[in-house]
């Protein structure tokens, strides 16, 4: 009897063994679960509105006092310089629609090297208790912190600067931290200005830390394949990224154009630091939406999307499953 429970017992362990194995085998890819609903609207920059004026990259967290806050970065405004500053709504739940304006958050700082007009694409995380900012200064990505995940306070640097890093292509921007083992990974994009012969101009890149404070060289995460557009500006097809972990695999949201024809791609792999250069190897969906922000809240995913018309900010609940393969 003994023997015969001790068999049982490893078939049970080898099984269970194989079902985990088959599990993180496995490609996961992204998929809308819901309706949409529009949580934010173009708003009113008084003397700084303009009728070109468009919310683009943004942010959504969760601040200390539980509610929700959205920042994003509201282009074409009269604000001069790149005409870009940060905007923000705020939220009791993040369900709800059409969330309360709060006014504008940030204005690029051209003290601190920020370009005038400059600010990109805010995204936040928690450390140790404390929200941090990484934002685009225009030519380098930046750092603000916050007690309380509503008042930021920029971080400035030995050279009395707010940049934390730049390059290795032109006008470091859209970054999105996410932490992997030990290591904080900073994706973000990049692209070369004027003439080159290199046959990747636009890229997604992404630095490691162990603190938010010493970063690693650059590696190139992403870039070309059949979505680079390389008879356009050539910075357009590798931005926004956004990376999510599922079941050990990694999906990268790439956006490629923004608009009526806005496109992102997603990757799958095993390798944070690898999504495929010049190749759509690892490509496992699209979705005709901009400039993506993926929450779990309460072991619920949800995606924010740029509406189409980029006038707004729209919601939805989002699901990972299994992609073919």
């Amino acid at each position: 009897m003994y023997k015969q429970l001790s068999i049982l017992f490893l078939v049970l362990i080898v099984g269970a063994i194989g079902a985990c194995t088959s599990i993180y085998q496995k490609n996961f890819k992204p998929q809308i679960g819901s309706n949409w609903w529009t949580i934010a609207v173009n708003p009113d920059l008084g003397e700084y509105t303009s009728p070109d004026q468009q919310p683009v990259d943004f942010g959504v967290w969760q601040a200390g006092d539980g509610t929700w806050q959205l920042w994003s970065c509201i282009r074409h405004t009269r604000c001069g310089g790149n005409t870009r500053l940060f905007y923000g709504w705020e939220a009791r739940n993040l369900t709800d629609s059409i969330w309360t304006p709060k006014g504008i958050m940030m204005e690029a700082d051209t003290l601190l090297g920020e370009r005038f007009g400059g600010l990109q694409a805010p995204h936040v995380i928690q450390k140790d208790g404390i929200y941090i900012m990484i934002y685009g200064g225009w030519d380098q990505l930046c750092m603000a912190t916050s007690t309380d995940g509503k008042n930021f306070t920029r971080v400035i640097n030995d050279k009395g600067t707010t940049e934390i890093f730049t390059g290795p292509f032109n006008n470091s921007r859209d970054a999105m931290t996410i932490k992997i083992g030990d290591l904080y990974h900073c994706y973000y994009s990049g692209h070369i200005i004027g003439e080159t012969s290199e046959k990747i101009t636009a890229a997604i890149f992404c630095r490691t830390s162990p603190d938010l404070r010493s970063w690693s060289e650059a590696t190139m995460v992403c870039g070309g394949g059949s979505v680079a557009d390389r008879d356009s500006w050539g910075g357009g097809d590798a931005e926004c990224p956004f990376v999510v972990n599922i079941h050990d695999k990694y999906i990268l949201f790439r956006n490629v154009e923004y608009g009526k024809k806005n496109l992102n791609v997603q990757y799958c792999s095993s390798d944070p630091l690898n999504f495929g250069i010049d190749t759509d190897s690892l490509m496992v969906n699209r979705f005709e939406l901009a400039a993506p922000e993926i929450i779990n809240h309460e072991g619920q995913y949800y995606i924010a999307a740029l509406k189409s018309t980029l006038d707004g900010i729209k919601l939805a609940t989002l699901d990972f499953v299994e992609a073919d393969q």
